[in-house]
């Protein structure tokens, strides 16, 4: 793409994938006098081409897009040494009948770089992850080259490559003509201002198909904050954005707010690991208080303190759209919980609250669980204050709230007065395995039973309420509670039965079946 960019100062950017091809290497070139945006070329700007330096244009030959005139006047600009505006021409024809894994080969070997056997091995598949292999600045561009006009890959993980600003503008200019790919990771790639400006640079277009791109780790400041914020503010294709454990201060955060305030299509935003602090976090939820599409929000580990989570507060009492909000690790105390408590008491839409490891006590515990109760319109289903010492006042008035509140799961720490986390009680997939034996059914049925969809995957809550409220099996909250944890172990909010599909019964156990089965009995 060569245009001005925001500010007038954007770098020359045509070819970026230009490359000098060794002058020892003419019986392997091929010529071509045809100009592309991803092409490996020795031409320079100010002079003309020359026989030792030729435009080498590695293109999938599917574009056949470009007209008669406009191939015409590419091949006018590339013999008097011009650059091709990327806005306005098409890719031209070259290398008929090339592979993917050919182009990609050729491009290595014009980039003098070594072949990554994983990449060509899935270039025809939709998930591709190379994370952690050192491509650097010169493999992701024959990375680039190769994917121009691929039709199959759809998700491509890149973390921790050492891409740098170079590698990131290879990658967003390649994202401008392919129309397949929709997630990518750049994460931990050094990238810094100058590819945070690629990157909104390609945002601003609207060019690209993402809807998923992560970009944590960057060394991103106040600045790169700037562009990524203007660009977002129009942008209507990305849905989710990491910009995790970079380094945006008070600046950025307002600026990021500016953004949301503006959005109408980002819905879920990871700002943990920044610096935002208590103006930074005030100025975000001015945008969230009228942004209408922001879903899940993490603000962890920013410090946003009690003036944040005040904020906070007054931003949850009108908005309608944010289900999912992680403000752990943010110095919030009891006063900050207090403050919070002011919108939780009217929000009808936020279900997951993540607190964990800041300095509450039992106080703060008893006025979040309370503002919850008493919200008839509250839809909360999980607080996560893991590291609170509570006391059985606090789980009695969690019991009762369960009572009209099934759904909810709230995880604290140790009760006070408890000497260890020994289990009083039987294991709750023992006492249903029981049940089923017992009535002569298999795992299978009983959950396809809460499984109203049949889409053998039920969402955490809903299994909460079903077991909270069947009055069969005998199970406490805090039984129900474990055996959630232990079917859900990696937190993905579903409890998926599908691997259980094949044991469905068909017929009676074989003797030797009823036997083991006998022997499993307490």
């Amino acid at each position: 793409m060569c245009r001005a960019g925001r500010g007038g100062h954007r770098q020359n950017c045509s070819c970026f994938l230009s490359y000098q091809e060794p002058m020892g290497s003419q019986s392997n070139r091929v010529s071509s006098t045809e100009c592309h945006p991803l092409e490996l070329a020795g031409t320079d700007q100010n002079e003309e081409m020359s026989n030792n330096s030729e435009s080498v244009s590695l293109v999938d030959t599917s574009s056949e897009k470009a007209t008669q005139g406009a191939d015409s006047d590419l091949e006018e600009k590339a013999t008097q040494g011009a650059d091709t505006d990327l806005e306005d021409e098409d890719p031209v024809k070259a290398f008929a009948g090339i592979t993917g894994a050919e182009l990609y080969l050729e491009a290595c070997r014009l980039m003098e770089v070594v072949p990554v056997s994983t990449f060509i091995r899935n270039l025809s598949k939709p998930y591709v992850n190379l994370n952690h292999y050192g491509v650097g600045p010169k493999g992701v561009k024959a990375i680039a080259i190769a994917l121009v006009s691929n039709a199959a890959v759809t998700h491509l993980e890149l973390e921790d490559n050492g891409i740098l600003a170079e590698g990131a503008i290879c990658i967003a200019e390649m994202l401008q003509w392919n129309s397949t790919l929709q997630e990518l990771n750049i994460s931990n790639n050094h990238l810094s201002t100058a590819g945070a400006e690629a990157i909104a640079d390609l945002l601003l277009d609207n060019r690209s198909h993402l809807y998923a791109l992560q970009l944590s780790g960057n060394n991103f400041g106040d600045k790169a904050a700037s562009y990524l914020a203007e660009a977002l503010k129009d942008n209507f294709k990305v849905k989710e954005l990491d910009l995790s454990h970079n380094e945006f201060s008070e600046k950025g955060g307002q600026l990021l707010g500016e953004m949301i305030d503006i959005n109408t299509t980002l819905e879920i935003l990871d700002l943990s690991w920044n610096y935002l602090r208590r103006k930074g976090a005030v100025a975000l939820c001015r945008g969230l208080r009228v942004n209408s599409a922001l879903k899940i929000l993490n603000l962890s580990w920013n410090g946003v303190g009690n003036e944040g989570a005040l904020a906070l507060g007054e931003a949850l009492k009108v908005n309608n759209v944010l289900v999912h909000l992680d403000i752990s690790y943010n110095q919030i105390n009891n006063e900050g919980a207090e403050n919070l408590c002011r919108g939780l008491g009217v929000n009808g839409k936020l279900k997951i609250l993540k607190m964990a490891n800041n300095p509450l006590t039992v106080e703060g515990a008893t006025a979040l669980l309370t503002s919850v109760r008493k919200n008839s319109s509250s839809m909360m289903e999980e607080i996560d204050i893991s590291n609170v010492l509570v006391n059985k006042t606090f789980t009695e008035l969690l019991d009762l709230v369960c009572q009209t509140r099934p759904e909810l799961d709230v995880i604290y720490g140790e009760v006070e007065g408890c000497i260890a986390k020994i289990p009083m009680h039987p294991s709750p997939m023992k006492v249903i395995q029981n049940y089923l034996k017992e009535h002569k059914l298999q795992l299978w049925d009983f959950f396809r039973n809460i499984d109203k969809d049949g889409s053998m995957k039920i969402p955490v809550a809903v299994f909460r309420r079903a077991m909270m409220q069947q009055s069969s099996i005998p199970l406490n909250r805090v039984q129900i509670q474990e055996l959630v944890h232990k079917l859900d172990w990696n937190q993905t909010g579903f409890v998926d039965y599908r691997h259980l599909k094949e044991q469905k019964p068909t017929q009676k156990p074989v003797k030797g079946e009823v036997e083991e089965e006998e022997n499993d009995r307490p």
